[in-house]
């Protein structure tokens, strides 16, 4: 009976093994070829992770109105909430759109009002749509330098310096909206603090020269004019730039040397630019010309017409989303753009920077006349009758049915 239950023992012995040496194999044959080591899931419901926007957060913080949205008829009838520390009343204007490149700022400075002193670690370009006055900018208490202001007046606020703004008018308010590259700028140190109390003058950017904001400037190839201060921008003699269309003329603006960037274009009567897309963010303030609108579209999909006129402004919403501008007024036409420029992510001003005037045929951004769909033109022309307007653009499109106007040469 010894030996019998020896066997016995044996048999279950071997039987556990046998099931041990299963049990190891299935696992061998999960994991071959591989390193991996997995996790086991726990059981029961697991909690979405919840990211601390710094943005989303600073928005709440201030109290201030949010607007989301890319085209707008007329910022000066906006209405506005309240926003102390700007003076008076604000908003702050974000595209629909995840990737927030940049927003804009839009305020109103109570007659005989004031801004509060502030800093910040982003950058800001400030375009005045009415009103007059002036702005103190400082890295140093002691040496403050005062510059002023009124309708059309476009400047840049140095990284980093202090400064306060002033209504110089007791019986009408000032408004102005700014661009600004809050956004990522939060988002990447997700640090209030840190953005709006960091002690650091960046003297490279700004030295409190005594010219900084006199409005003088150099000119450099490619219609580049570096300046700090535009007294009036929409009066400001601007170069040809054929590429572009329609006889119309520009400037790329280098101010108080940002990573973004900003330029304005005007074009003639009866015309319009030609479609070019790039990154999201670019917003274009309409600073001259009756009326006019812009076509948005991502390539394949159905055109957004944003009609606009003095006082507009139109934002570009989404990536690689194709704009183009037309004016159907009876006056020159001319906005200004600010946009994000290389955000540090390439070289400022690199060969990637003058696609704009290149056929997406030769892997630039824009399309030509003779490559667009017909039915944007002949949308075009229907405009301008309706309003009485000459179309000018038989030397650029085959199908016109209006004049020759303006040729590459500008000859009008």
């Amino acid at each position: 009976m010894a030996y019998t239950g020896l066997i016995t023992l044996r048999i279950t012995s071997d039987r556990h093994i046998f099931a041990a040496l299963m049990q190891m194999e299935e696992r061998t044959m999960v994991m071959q070829g591989t390193d991996m080591k997995i996790a086991e899931t726990p059981e029961g419901d697991l909690t979405d992770f919840q990211h601390d926007d710094a943005y989303d957060r600073w928005q709440k913080q201030e109290g201030v109105k949010v607007i989301v949205d890319f085209a707008f008829e007329d910022l000066s009838q906006i209405e506005l909430g309240p926003w102390e520390r700007k003076g008076g009343k604000g908003a702050i204007i974000n595209i629909p759109n995840d990737h927030l490149t940049n927003d804009s700022h839009l305020v109103e400075i109570a007659p005989g009002g004031k801004s509060e002193p502030e800093h910040h670690l982003y950058e800001e370009y400030c375009y005045i749509i009415s009103g007059r006055g002036a702005t103190n900018i400082w890295n140093d208490e002691n040496k403050k330098q005062s510059f002023e202001w009124h309708a059309g007046s476009l400047f840049a606020i140095p990284l980093n310096a202090s400064y306060q703004h002033f209504n110089g008018s007791g019986t009408e308010a000032a408004r102005y909206i700014s661009v600004t590259t809050a956004p990522p700028a939060l988002r990447l140190y997700n640090d209030i603090d840190f953005i709006f109390k960091t002690e650091h003058a960046f003297k490279g950017r700004y030295d409190a020269g005594g010219d900084f904001f006199n409005g003088s400037g150099e000119l450099f190839n490619k219609r580049v004019w570096e300046s700090n201060f535009i007294p009036n921008a929409p009066d400001m003699a601007l170069y040809g730039w054929k590429e572009r269309g329609a006889g119309g003329v520009n400037v790329m603006l280098e101010m108080a040397k940002n990573s973004s960037k900003a330029h304005m274009s005007e074009f003639p009567v009866g015309t319009y630019k030609k479609a070019h897309r790039h990154g999201p963010g670019a917003h274009l303030l309409l600073l001259s010309g009756e009326e006019g609108y812009s076509l948005l579209w991502q390539e394949g999909g159905e055109r957004r017409k944003a009609d606009w006129k003095v006082g507009g402004m139109v934002i570009v919403p989404g990536d690689e989303m194709f704009h183009q501008h037309f004016n159907t007024g009876n006056t020159r036409a001319r906005y200004l753009a600010i946009y994000t420029g290389s955000l540090g992510d390439m070289k400022p001003r690199s060969n990637r920077g003058w696609l704009a005037d290149k056929s997406v045929k030769e892997g630039g951004w824009q399309i030509e006349y003779g490559d667009e769909e017909k039915a944007i033109h002949e949308e075009y022309e229907a405009q301008l009758a309706a309003k009485g307007v000459q179309c000018n653009m038989k030397a650029f499109i085959p199908w016109c049915t209006g004049n020759v106007g303006p040729t590459d040469e500008r000859r009008t």
